[in-house]
């Protein structure tokens, strides 16, 4: 009996040990006071949680691959690791009740493309609007900008389809936003709207799967940064699986396909989009003020010294790439009191230079 109850509490104590091993064995990443991420087992991570996807099986990796304009992505800004999970696992944000709250706050102020409605909300840019889209993607330039806590500025890629109530979309992009990430650095993200108007930032609640164990759809880009720097990335949805894949495109390097949004998320993009675009925004403080958008300066002649987008190219029904010079696209610009949109080069998508220009300074009578 004694010889029993020994070995009973010897199994105990393997049992708290390995326990407690494999608690501190959990790598964790702190980018700030705010944004913590834990290196979580792919298959247990939060989103797969969601009563949408209870069932869902994992895609490693999609089923395609972009095409790369590599003559003009030469400017980099996610390549530089600043976390690499274990094999088997990917870093999960901790999701604290103060992040969660900011991140309600400024997703019901958020720019819906496919919606008139834009109180305190400016853009500049350009969509594409017809049937059947497979997804775009995009080179944007990327640029650092003094904002205030109660302002965001962002510039994205998005796709999304609307009927009269109902309302899908995706989008991802830089943002400054010091109240949601924290600081002012300026960070990637990712925002959708599914089933039933639900949707929000990056991972705060469940839906986006993430895959890749060094790149997250919220982390901050490098800093300090010298010469012309950008990220090329994409939305696409995969033939086999109709899932909606973000891809960061590198030059001379492999892509990283950071994950997806699940077509069971969403009752009207599970098949196609309506509209793809990409756009400069801003939201404007309670007083009115609005930020900088893209670069803080309104476009010039000269492009070298303007936010710009470039190697625009759209992905149609038949999941093939075509340069956006094949689309008739239309501009979005509703302020030109503080924002300015031009028009840049518009040779054959594999050559093309810039697509256009954008961005202001912002102020007090930019309107509502």
């Amino acid at each position: 009996m004694d010889f029993i109850l020994r070995l009973v509490a010897f199994i105990f104590i393997i049992y708290v040990v390995q326990s407690r091993e494999s608690i501190k064995n959990i790598k964790s990443f702190k980018l700030n006071e705010k944004m913590i991420y834990d290196c979580v087992d792919i298959y247990k991570q939060p989103s797969l949680l969601h009563p949408l996807l209870q069932n869902h099986k994992i895609q490693m990796e999609p089923s395609f691959s972009i095409s790369k304009p590599k003559n003009n992505i030469r400017g980099e800004s996610k390549s530089n690791k600043i976390i690499e999970c274990p094999n088997g696992t990917v870093p999960i944000l901790r999701n604290t009740k103060e992040y969660a709250a900011n991140a309600q706050y400024w997703a019901e102020k958020h720019f819906n493309p496919l919606t008139a409605e834009s109180h305190g909300t400016h853009f500049a840019g350009v969509n594409s609007q017809g049937q059947g889209y497979r997804g775009l993607a995009a080179w944007m330039s990327l640029h650092d900008l003094n904002i205030s806590k109660d302002q965001v500025s962002y510039t994205n890629i998005y796709v999304g389809s609307g009927t009269n109530n109902k309302k899908n979309s995706i989008q991802t992009g830089w943002m400054v936003n010091p109240s949601l990430f924290g600081d002012g650095r300026t960070w990637s993200y990712g925002f959708w709207k599914g089933a039933n108007g639900a949707g929000c930032y990056n991972t705060v609640c469940p839906g986006f799967v993430q895959v890749s164990k060094t790149d997250m759809l919220s982390m901050p880009y490098p800093y300090p940064r010298k010469g012309e720097v950008g990220v090329y990335t994409s939305i696409q949805q995969d033939k086999e699986t109709g899932h909606w894949w973000t891809t960061d495109v590198r030059y001379l390097k492999p892509d990283v396909n950071v994950g997806y949004w699940p077509k069971e998320l969403f009752d009207l993009i599970d098949k196609s989009v309506d509209m793809v675009g990409v756009t400069g925004a801003v939201q404007s403080s309670p007083s009115g003020i609005s930020p900088p958008m893209g670069n803080g300066h309104l476009p010039t002649k000269n492009e070298d010294e303007s936010a710009r987008v470039k190697s625009l190219v759209i992905i149609t029904s038949d999941f093939k790439l075509k340069g956006s010079d094949k689309y008739k696209l239309e501009k979005i610009l509703d302020s030109d009191k503080c924002y300015g949109l031009r028009d840049g080069k518009t040779k054959y998508f594999l050559k093309v230079s810039n697509l256009f220009t954008y961005g202001g300074p912002g102020g007090d009578s930019c309107g509502i």
